[in-house]
């Protein structure tokens, strides 16, 4: 049945459909905020190559990465008042080398303080990078960027490349607990951002290419990634680590119900070590964003799945349009008090804005 223009109350209140009620640009205390929002520095082209991606749209997205002042003339248009910032994809995790990774993560998050930040005090926000070659490393950078830089957690783009391009690191694994150790302590939020597969495990895209990133492979791998989490037991030694997912959660509301339904024909052994049911961890250690899942329907899923105090909003810009992400979440047929949640409340709890 279509509802798109009938009111309805499947949330707190009666909502109309057919025009929004919620003014973000004339009430400055419900600005938005945005945080899958990317850079890049000129010394550092993190973005690599996207063959199957057009020029004109992609040398578009690399003006925007380097320009502050661009994105912030978008953010006030857009009705978003803070944004957090992150090295884009696939970040420092894509180094083979330890050092470069180390040295590098350094030197990036002091170009995202004293470019970004500085020139835009209280408007630009940022996630640190991690060399999670080195996961001690990695705590120690996590530590420095955000007692020393004011940064509000780290961003990790998926697995890490050790030694060679065909070698991953996944979060879950024994050498990177020492890592989830400190972020626990500092109680901070980790965003887990895709990347594309690992070179070797890219068969069943030949032919497609155009899925091996955020069309569709970013989504898999990322949901495999954040699954591999809930399993390892880190959430039960950690409770009250947080990681953030893009893109309404990677599919995740709507395919984990599934997997723990199968869980219960399955030997423990095969599945981990977690405690509790695997749902059970998306509304106590997960949040979800808009970031480019701009459709109703999905969002009023995923607020019935975890409810609206775990949803927040973003753009996913540059790659995204913060006028599209805007237009869309303000016009939403969802409450006035879930879109003040999503938009900006529920951000500003976490990351004490």
């Amino acid at each position: 049945m279509d509802t798109t223009d009938k009111k309805t109350n499947i949330h707190s209140e009666s909502v109309n459909y057919d025009r929004p009620t919620f003014h973000p640009l004339s009430s400055p205390q419900y600005q938005k905020i945005a945080l899958e929002e990317h850079m890049e520095s000129p010394f550092f082209p993190a973005t690599g190559s996207h063959p199957f991606v057009k020029d004109d749209y992609f040398s578009d997205v690399e003006q925007r990465l380097h320009d502050y002042k661009i994105r912030l003339e978008e953010m006030e248009s857009s009705g978003i008042g803070q944004s957090i910032l992150s090295l884009t994809q696939p970040g420092i995790e894509g180094f083979c080398d330890t050092q470069k990774a180390t040295e590098m993560a350094t030197r990036t998050n002091d170009y995202i303080a004293d470019f970004f930040v500085k020139n835009a005090p209280g408007k630009l926000y940022a996630f640190a990078a991690v060399p999670l070659q080195d996961p001690r490393a990695a705590a120690d950078e996590l530590e420095r960027a955000v007692t020393q830089l004011g940064f509000k957690g780290a961003l990790v783009n998926g697995y890490t490349n050790i030694g060679d391009p065909n070698t991953a690191r996944y979060l879950d694994e024994a050498p990177v607990w020492e890592f989830w150790e400190r972020v626990s302590q500092l109680n901070v939020p980790v965003y887990l951002h895709p990347r594309i597969a690992l070179p070797n495990q890219q068969r069943i895209y030949d032919g497609y290419q155009a899925l091996l990133g955020a069309a569709w492979g970013f989504g898999v791998e990322t949901s495999t990634h954040a699954v591999r989490l809930i399993l390892s037991g880190i959430f039960d030694k950690y409770p009250n680590l947080t990681v953030i997912l893009g893109h309404l959660g990677e599919a995740l509301p709507f395919t984990l119900p599934r997997l723990e339904s199968r869980f219960r024909h399955m030997t423990p052994d095969t599945h981990g070590n977690h405690q509790l049911p695997p749902t059970d961890y998306l509304s106590k250690n997960f949040y979800f964003t808009t970031s480019g899942a701009f459709r109703t329907q999905a969002l009023i899923d995923t607020i019935s799945e975890i409810g609206a105090d775990r949803v927040l909003f973003s753009a996913d810009y540059p790659y995204e349009s913060m006028k599209e992400a805007a237009d869309w979440f303000d016009k939403t047929p969802i409450s006035d008090a879930e879109r003040v949640k999503i938009g900006r409340t529920n951000a500003a709890q976490l990351f004490n804005l």
